[in-house]
């Protein structure tokens, strides 16, 4: 281990004005007290900042589509604020066919032990795409292209935006929008004949192919380790 190796202890840029953690208690459902960073972006992003929610103690801030980037980004790198964990990004669809998307944002600071929610709106009928936050958080990597594989929501500026839980070819659709059939717009023959249709080597490095390979350079007794189900690390 590193000399200079340093544990990251939740709340430390408080200099102690934080409670201990704790399970919090009696919160109520609506108007509770905002995280701070929610006064901080309305002083910092007045015509971005459309609304603030506190429900169950939780804050979202509703924000500018077009100014998605800029907030992360002044969240990640302002020393009061310090959101240095990108935990989820995803989207919510409503049955209510009016209604926007939402495309959610979970950050937490941990020199702070805050936690906010960030939401955008994106009306029916409109592109359905939002600033990638790559750029900031390169864990949002699997995060934006999963929320676009299940909701069709491109991340503008993603280095590589395709499909995550669906392979590349699959044309049903997206399977978590509200008009998605539950077993999906093709017959279950179709679907499988599709999946067997597809070649990894088109879309895979040989590289990334020969990891399959690997198992066959395993002696023997190693082999038959892996293959009675023997868990490692334990």
């Amino acid at each position: 281990m590193s000399d200079t190796f340093l544990p990251v202890v939740a709340g430390h840029a408080e200099d102690g004005r934080v409670a201990p953690p704790s399970t919090p208690r009696n919160v109520p459902y609506q108007n509770g007290a905002p995280n701070p960073s929610a006064e901080a972006l309305r002083a910092q992003f007045a015509d971005a900042v459309q609304r603030v929610d506190v429900v169950w103690g939780e804050t979202t801030v509703f924000v500018d589509r077009a100014r998605v980037l800029e907030i992360v980004r002044w969240l990640h790198d302002d020393p009061t604020q310090q959101y240095d964990y990108l935990s989820d990004v995803t989207a919510v669809e409503y049955r209510d066919l009016d209604r926007p998307i939402e495309v959610v944002w979970h950050l937490r600071s941990l020199p702070h032990r805050r936690f906010l929610r960030l939401k955008t709106l994106l009306p029916k009928g409109q592109p359905l795409a939002v600033p990638s936050v790559w750029d900031v958080y390169k864990g949002a990597d699997w995060l934006e292209r999963e929320c676009y594989d299940m909701f069709g929501i491109r991340f503008e500026g993603h280095p590589d935006l395709r499909r995550l839980l669906m392979w590349e070819q699959y044309k049903e659709g997206y399977p978590l929008r509200k008009d998605f059939p539950l077993r999906g717009r093709f017959s279950r023959s179709e679907q499988l004949r599709q999946i067997l249709a597809q070649n990894p080597e088109a879309k895979y490095s040989m590289e990334e192919l020969t990891v399959l390979e690997a198992f066959d350079e395993l002696s023997l007794e190693q082999r038959n380790r892996l293959r009675s189900g023997e868990k490692v690390g334990e």
